[in-house]
């Protein structure tokens, strides 16, 4: 069981509340990712579930027992930090084995727990090396199954990824995605990159400020962002927040548009605007026009899309495909 409920929990340093009150409930075998900008508290927040940090208040219940005040080795849970924090004077066996060797867990158990692990993360080949022997990635699956072994409730993932290059963290978020599907074990993975919130969660808690603004399937935050913050935040590139006539004549404050939904054309459409910067990626184009009297837009095209910097372009808007906001940011 990895069951996580979090009740009025507040965390203060001095007179600075960091986070103010939050309720979350994350069930059993779900992999959650906590993100927002930098700042925002989801580490903060991470700590407070491992018992790295006390609550101020509120209480923390795990599998339905109060873990409040409990240490963390009391809670149950494995904690993956950004760093990967391994003996470097030890074999990636070692380094494994050093937890259970610290339980007192004998060592035919822990042979097999260190083979099962290394089987899942593809480390029987690295056992006997140094941590200096292995790439980053190979270092971090090394920090991942020290976790396993220990066949904890949940995984706490501190931005694991933060550390490897571009190619790296894709095979990484791979590698994890795959892991929960083998080990249908509750994660909790803090990350301010979006993407990796996307692409890998079934939950996305966003925070900001530390307060809670949306909780969601990657999907439900895509389409219906409650607010602008979470419109502006949830997708890559952003969503086009304008206000003024573009506004108004959709009968809102603010209206979002995600580049995906606009439609680029040479010839025709509702508003006319020269490409500042065109963005050629093979299977897309991304151009960021200026607009008279709306501004900077960004809208993607197809990848063959001919238009280059200083070239007239014309954009309509998806109608149906349009994110109205209030005069408070409110979703409409």
């Amino acid at each position: 069981m990895g069951s996580i409920t979090l009740e009025k929990v507040s965390k203060s340093f001095g007179e600075a509340a960091v986070i103010p009150s939050i309720d979350l409930e994350i069930k059993d075998g779900e992999f959650v990712v906590f993100v927002g900008p930098s700042g925002c508290g989801k580490s903060t927040l991470l700590r407070l579930i491992a018992g790295l940090e006390d609550v101020t208040s509120g209480k923390i219940i795990i599998d339905g027992k109060d873990a409040t005040d409990r240490a963390p080795a009391e809670r149950g849970l494995a904690m993956v930090f950004q760093s990967y924090a391994l003996y470097p004077h030890m074999s990636v066996r070692n380094n494994i084995a050093f937890p259970l060797k610290m339980a007192g867990v004998d060592k035919a158990e822990i042979d097999r727990k260190i083979a099962d692990a290394a089987r899942v993360l593809n480390l029987t080949d690295y056992l006997d090396r140094k941590p200096r022997q292995l790439s980053g990635g190979q270092r971090q699956r090394v920090a991942i199954g020290r976790a396993i072994v220990r066949q904890p409730s949940a995984f706490l993932f501190d931005e694991p990824l933060s550390n490897l290059d571009a190619a790296l963290r894709v095979n990484m978020r791979l590698e994890i995605s795959e892991l929960h599907q083998q080990l249908k074990t509750t994660m909790i993975y803090v990350t301010h990159d979006q993407v990796e919130a996307m692409t890998m969660a079934d939950k996305i808690v966003v925070l900001n400020r530390g307060n809670i603004e949306q909780v969601g399937s990657p999907l439900e935050l895509y389409r219906n962002p409650r607010n602008l913050f979470v419109a502006g935040f949830i997708g890559s590139p952003k969503m086009n927040l304008l206000t003024g006539s573009a506004a108004k004549a959709f009968g809102a404050h603010t209206i979002g548009v995600r580049p995906e939904h606009m439609i680029l054309s040479m010839d025709s459409g509702e508003w006319k605007g020269q490409v500042l910067v065109a963005e050629h990626l093979g299977a897309d184009t991304y151009l960021h026009v200026d607009v008279d009297g709306i501004g900077s837009v960004t809208a993607r095209g197809g990848g063959d899309f001919p238009a280059k910097a200083g070239d007239m372009v014309y954009l309509s808007v998806d109608k149906n495909r349009v994110h109205k906001f209030n005069e408070g940011g409110l979703a409409v």
